[in-house]
C-alpha cells in the first residue's frame, strides 16, 4: 500500500513494544528528514481495553496534532457505537468512512455527526488509493436525495480527460461516428475515474434512467476489462471502425482469436450498441457536465 501511495513506510520488530516501535520509527523519519509521520494502529472490530490502553499510551508519550478513526459504513450501528467509546476513551479529532460506495449507507454519516459533532473528514469509495477522497456532506446529502454528485464527477473527469478530449466528446460528429475504438477509449478513462457503479451512483436520478441498460449490461463487464480488450484486438481494423458488418461468423472468429466465447462477444457489441444509441440521444439535449455541451 506504501509503494502505491508513493510514501515511504516503516515497519519494525513485531517482538517490540509499540511504543519503542514508534521511537524507532520517529528516529527514522528525522533521519530521511521527513515531516510528517502517520501511526498506523492495529484495527478492530470491538473495543477492547488492551487497545485502548495502547492508544492512550500513544497519545501520552507523543505530541500527536490529530487522531482519526477509520470507520467501515457496513458496520451500521456498531459504527456509531465504537465512534462513541473511542471519542470517549481516547479522544478523536474526526473519523475516516470507509465502503461509503453507495448512497444507501449515507445515514451511517449523518448519524456519526450528529451522535459525536465531530468531523468526518474523509472517505472511502473504492478499493485503490485514489478512492480516498474529501468528504463533503453537501455531495453525500444529494447522492441520498437521488440528485446525484456532479461536482466529484466533474472533477473526476477533469484529472482524467483534457479539456479538448471533453469538447471533441461533445461534437455531433463524434457521438455520430462512435466506433469500437472510441468505447474501448472511453472505457479505460471511466476505469481510471474509479468503479462504473460509483460513477453511475455520482449522476442524478434522472440522467440514470437513459443509462439504465447500459449500467446492467456493463455490471460484470468492468472486472474484466482485459477481455474486453482480447475481444477488440482480435477484431480488424474494419470491424473497429464499423461494427455494423460483424455477422455471426465473424463473433466466432473473433471469440476464437480472444479465447473468449460468442456469449462473450455478443455481449461486448451489444454495450457498445447501446452506448452509441445513449450518445446519439444526447444530441442537442444540455449536457450533465457544463463543458460538454
Amino acid at each position: 500500500m506504501g509503494r502505491k501511495a508513493g510514501v515511504d513506510v516503516f515497519t519494525g520488530d513485531p517482538n517490540k513494544r509499540i511504543l519503542d516501535t514508534i521511537h524507532d520509527a520517529e528516529q527514522w523519519a528525522r533521519k530521511h528528514r521527513f515531516d510528517v509521520i502517520i501511526i498506523d494502529t492495529a484495527g478492530r472490530l470491538h473495543i477492547d481495553q488492551e487497545l485502548i490502553q495502547e492508544l492512550k499510551d500513544i497519545k501520552n508519550s507523543l505530541e500527536v496534532q490529530e487522531t482519526l478513526l477509520v470507520l467501515d459504513a457496513l458496520m451500521g450501528q456498531d459504527a456509531l457505537r465504537v465512534a462513541h467509546d473511542f471519542n470517549k476513551e481516547v479522544g478523536v479529532d474526526g473519523y475516516i468512512l470507509t465502503k461509503l460506495d453507495g448512497d444507501a449507507r449515507g445515514g451511517v454519516a449523518l448519524s456519526i455527526k450528529s451522535l459525536t459533532n465531530l468531523p468526518i473528514k474523509l472517505a472511502g469509495v473504492g478499493e485503490k488509493i485514489t478512492d480516498l477522497e474529501p468528504f463533503y456532506p453537501d455531495r453525500i446529502a444529494s447522492r441520498i436525495l437521488g440528485m446525484g454528485d456532479t461536482l466529484t464527477l466533474i472533477e473526476k473527469l477533469e484529472a482524467n480527460y483534457a479539456r479538448d478530449e471533453m469538447q471533441n466528446m461533445a461534437r455531433k460528429e463524434f457521438r455520430e461516428q462512435f466506433n469500437i475504438n472510441d468505447f474501448y477509449e472511453q472505457l479505460k478513462k471511466i476505469k481510471n475515474i474509479g468503479s462504473l457503479e460509483n460513477v453511475f451512483n455520482m449522476m442524478p436520478a434522472q440522467f440514470i434512467g437513459s443509462l439504465k441498460g447500459i449500467k446492467q449490461s456493463i455490471g460484470n463487464e468492468e472486472k474484466a476489462l482485459s477481455k474486453v480488450e482480447a475481444i477488440i484486438c482480435s477484431m480488424t481494423k474494419k470491424e473497429r471502425l464499423e461494427p455494423d458488418v460483424i455477422n455471426g461468423s465473424r463473433r466466432r472468429r473473433i471469440a476464437k482469436g480472444s479465447g473468449t466465447s460468442v456469449s462473450d462477444v455478443n455481449r461486448l457489441l451489444n454495450q457498445f450498441f447501446k452506448m452509441k444509441k445513449f450518445l446519439k440521444q444526447q444530441i442537442g439535449k444540455k449536457s450533465l457536465i457544463p463543458f460538454m455541451r
